[in-house]
């Protein structure tokens, strides 16, 4: 004799996307943007597009800043960031940090060091999940080489979600 069990069960909508996928902010449409420095061959909306690009430049050596300033506080879930160094081996800093709508201090996400060897080590991608309320300003600090010199600042692309 088999007993023959039958699973009681139903299909239930779901509300609540994981953060992985929640689509990208447009940037393009909801920041303005206050920055150091940028190739003119290599612009910021290059590295913030949706539509992909060849990504932001500083036009001269150096620590560089790249601060978003939303139109309208936001909610962010995700941040993700591509560096990308194909020439030369170096040790990169960034420090990524956030302001809220009604404070006037900043407040520290990461800050984190890379070694770039390429062709080993090329690339670095750093995808956080955060839970930020009413951010109004975020701001990246890019120092391209911890011993200094004459090394450029670079960022393949920035997505919040």
């Amino acid at each position: 004799m088999t007993i023959e069990t039958i699973m009681r069960k139903r299909l239930i909508a779901s509300d609540a996307q994981s953060v992985s996928e929640q689509p990208w902010l447009s940037l393009e449409t909801a920041v303005s943007l206050e920055l150091t420095s940028e190739d003119q061959a290599h612009p910021i909306e290059a590295a913030l597009s949706l539509r992909g690009g060849t990504g932001w430049r500083a036009s001269g050596p150096g620590a560089q800043t790249i601060r978003l300033i939303f139109d309208k506080p936001q909610r962010l879930r995700r941040i993700n960031l591509v560096f990308k160094e194909s020439d030369i081996s170096r040790t990169q800093e960034f420090l990524l940090r956030w302001r809220p709508d009604a404070d006037p201090g900043f407040r520290q996400i990461v800050r984190q060091q890379w070694n770039f060897s390429p062709p080993q080590t090329s690339q670095e991608i750093e995808d956080y999940e955060v839970d930020l309320g009413e951010v109004k300003v975020l701001e990246l600090v890019i120092v391209p080489d911890i011993a200094g010199g004459n090394k450029y600042a670079s960022l393949e692309s920035l997505r919040l979600a």
